[in-house]
């Protein structure tokens, strides 16, 4: 199974919701949250048309694809599992890819996107103080920078009518995201420091000669003790984002006083992965943070389960 269809088996790894019990879902789709027209800076919501009493935390998906390639029309499948909970409200976040725009253009748009959020979470019934964060590879990446990032006016950007909106996040679930860009170096299956590697195209020249840009790109140089807490996942034999820049990022946020919890999937490669106690602990990392509701989430290390016949 590919990342990008990786939540679609939280339907049957997560005991979030029964068939029986499952809720309509109203959708709105291409909503701008920039006040322009350009179709990348626009953002799906998802709702339960069921009404609830209290406003509902949202959970908000970025997606993958070497900040070059991918659509939040990826974001479905992983969020209305939650949605469908009656619980959550999902939004998946698209925003401006490498053709386009260069660093920091790529976190301006997420931000203005939270704001958005927040702004319109009265309009939606959405808690605004509740708003979890999960993302895949490079998707990983902005929502790592989001959870460290929070206050940075050099990182806010000015896009969209909802400037007076913090664009903090309550939690973060980062899939195998790159977290220090000087320290990728040549993977099994890309040299990032080469002139058209991805990082190059985001950061507007190879790695190591715009240091000072790729320092300022990574998670991990904006590290403090009020980051949001965070669930990082990661394949030990991914070919394409070291393993290492999860036990670094996670090393350097417990040092900061942050809870990084880090699901290790051994042999596993970028993506793709499935385990029933991995789907657990997302859940359960969302009902602790957005929820209120205690559960134990601890590092683990688990194996990739293999592929169910029919």
């Amino acid at each position: 199974m590919s990342a990008t269809r990786f939540f679609m088996t939280i339907l049957l790894g997560l005991t979030l919701v029964s068939t029986a019990a499952a809720q309509e879902i109203e959708t709105k789709l291409n909503i701008p949250y920039a006040d322009n027209d350009n179709p990348r800076q626009a953002l799906d919501l998802y709702l339960p048309t069921a009404k609830s009493e209290k406003p509902r935390p949202v959970i908000v998906f970025i997606h993958g694809g070497g900040w070059r390639n991918g659509d939040k029309k990826s974001g479905r499948g992983r969020l209305l599992p939650f949605v469908r909970s009656g619980e959550y409200a999902g939004v998946s976040v698209g925003y401006r890819l490498t053709d386009e725009a260069q660093w920091p253009s790529q976190i301006h748009d997420c931000k203005a996107a939270i704001r958005w959020i927040r702004a319109h979470a009265g309009e939606y019934n959405l808690d605004p103080e509740k708003i979890g964060i999960m993302g895949t590879s490079a998707g990983g990446h902005l929502v790592a920078m989001l959870g460290t990032s929070g206050g940075l006016e050099s990182l806010e950007g000015e896009l969209g009518q909802h400037n007076d909106e913090d664009s903090r996040v309550t939690c973060v679930v980062d899939f195998y995201g790159p977290t220090e860009m000087l320290t990728m170096g040549k993977s099994p299956g890309l040299d990032h420091n080469a002139p058209g590697s991805p990082e190059a195209k985001l950061l507007g020249g190879p790695i190591q000669e715009v240091k000072e840009i790729a320092r300022q790109a990574s998670p991990i140089t904006h590290v403090s003790k009020d980051d949001a807490p965070f669930l990082i996942i990661h394949g030990t034999n991914d070919p394409l984002v070291p393993f290492e820049q999860s036990t670094r990022f996670q090393k350097k946020l417990k040092e900061a006083g942050v809870e990084a919890t880090l699901i290790t999937i051994k042999d596993g490669k970028h993506g793709g992965f499935r385990n029933r106690q991995m789907d657990q602990m997302i859940q359960a990392f969302f009902y602790k943070h957005l929820r209120g509701i205690e559960r134990p989430i601890e590092d683990q290390t688990l194996e990739n389960e293999p592929r169910r016949q029919r």
